[in-house]
């Protein structure tokens, strides 16, 4: 029931990750388990399922009532994806559902399909589509257009390398705060608890996790580690802040970054967290408190508008712009069904914008990083070109992607810039 009433939620616009950790305290330990894997992998395989319910009932899946079809992408999903769910209990748990959302006339409709289904175990809805780009669309579950978009980009065994990874669970990392802890100690816990380590292998104090959930969860709960990919703590790292530096992290919540680098300064630099949404800094302020870290100062303000600092205020300045979401398409699936090519045209011209005004308030011989976690060469390479064209100020000092099938971490894109001092009175 929780699994279809967070993706009935999802449909109208809603994030699955922030309904399923609103969820968490009302489900037991294993239900929690189950309605998570059922929220992200009919969110991720919401195509293929779709095709497939096309080919088991003959009918176009748009003409379905919207919670019949989510209630027979979660039928298929446990008959095609979670062996340990004897098929009769979904083909039983999906006919209940149907009466639970009060659509009695469909479960006659519901029960065949999914018996159907069980009858015919081997039907694959990519086997036999010709054209290889709309094949490939419906094998990894994503829109066409996207597949399209990233074999141009980036050649295609790269575009379906990393539409396979989307579908694959994203690891768990972390980092120490070492403001509240020591990392032997939490890393001695973790083990202790039955918990595998190791050392991440694209930024120093990172860490990822398989096992121990309890004690991380109690960990994460008491500010002594911070739950947090790798490539996003690489781009704090990126920044360099050092001692006594006033950096502006000007698109700061929900805070990750911020908070990262308040800790390895040891809480001496002067950080101004920036964001348009006052709504948005009460989570940087929260997370702050929690970690104990008093450096940072938040601030309302709209980046696409002049900043209100006076020109050179800051040693560092880090635009973690906001962007298209699709290098966390394993975390947060349900993006790749709600963005546009319009979107992200958008997107780069308001990154673009953002990026310009971020680069008024840094001093000369500063530090200006730009990142996103998408891969999306509109919102990275073009916006920085476009920068670097517009503003001999700045010498692009270096540029990185991590990638899920490589890295294993989130896509993320960081270019960093220094100021250039020749010129300055």
């Amino acid at each position: 029931m929780a699994a279809f009433e967070i993706l009935r939620r999802v449909a109208d616009g809603a994030y699955a990750s922030v309904l399923l950790a609103a969820k968490e305290d009302e489900l037991t330990t294993r239900d929690r388990a189950l309605c998570h894997e059922l929220v992200m992998g009919v969110l991720r395989w919401q195509l293929w399922l779709d095709r497939l319910i096309q080919h088991y009932t003959a009918r176009d899946v748009g003409q379905l009532d919207l919670s019949v079809r989510i209630i027979l992408r979660l039928g298929l999903y446990q008959l095609r994806f979670l062996t340990r769910v004897p098929a009769s209990a979904a083909v039983n748990e999906s006919v209940n559902l149907v009466r639970f959302a009060r659509l009695r006339s469909a479960d006659t409709f519901v029960n065949a399909v999914l018996r159907r289904a069980t009858r015919e175990p081997e039907v694959d809805p990519a086997a036999n589509i010709p054209d290889p780009l709309e094949r490939l669309a419906v094998a990894t579950s994503h829109p066409r257009w996207l597949i399209e978009r990233w074999v141009n980009a980036f050649g295609a065994p790269e575009a379906e390398a990393f539409a396979h990874a989307n579908n694959e669970p994203a690891p768990v990392a972390f980092r120490v705060v070492h403001s509240r802890a020591s990392e032997s100690e939490i890393c001695q816990r973790l083990r202790d608890a039955g918990a595998s380590l190791v050392a991440s292998e694209i930024v120093n104090g990172a860490w990822r996790v398989s096992g121990g959930a309890a004690v991380l969860a109690q960990l994460a709960r008491a500010g002594e580690i911070y739950l947090q990919d790798e490539a996003s703590q690489l781009v704090a790292s990126v920044v360099g802040a050092q001692a006594q530096e006033r950096i502006l992290d000007l698109c700061a919540a929900p805070g990750s970054k911020a908070t990262l680098m308040a800790d390895l300064t040891r809480d001496s630099a002067v950080i101004v967290a920036g964001d348009i949404h006052q709504h948005r800094l009460r989570t940087v302020v929260s997370s702050a408190d929690l970690q104990r870290l008093t450096g940072i100062h938040c601030v309302t303000l709209d980046g696409l508008q002049p900043l209100s600092f006076p020109e050179g205020t800051f040693d560092r300045v880090l635009l973690d712009a906001p962007c298209s979401g699709t290098g966390t398409l394993r975390r947060n699936p349900e993006i790749r069904w709600r963005i546009s090519p319009a979107d992200i045209a958008d997107l780069a011209r308001r990154q673009t914008q953002l990026l310009f005004n971020a680069a008024q308030v840094l001093k000369p011989g500063g530090r200006l990083v730009y990142s996103t976690c998408s891969v999306e060469p509109d919102e990275n390479e073009a916006v920085v070109q476009t920068f670097l064209d517009n503003n001999e100020r700045f010498t692009l000092s270096d540029s990185v992607r991590t990638w899920p099938h490589r890295e294993g971490t989130d896509g993320f894109f960081v270019s960093a810039f220094a100021r250039n001092t020749f010129g300055v009175r």
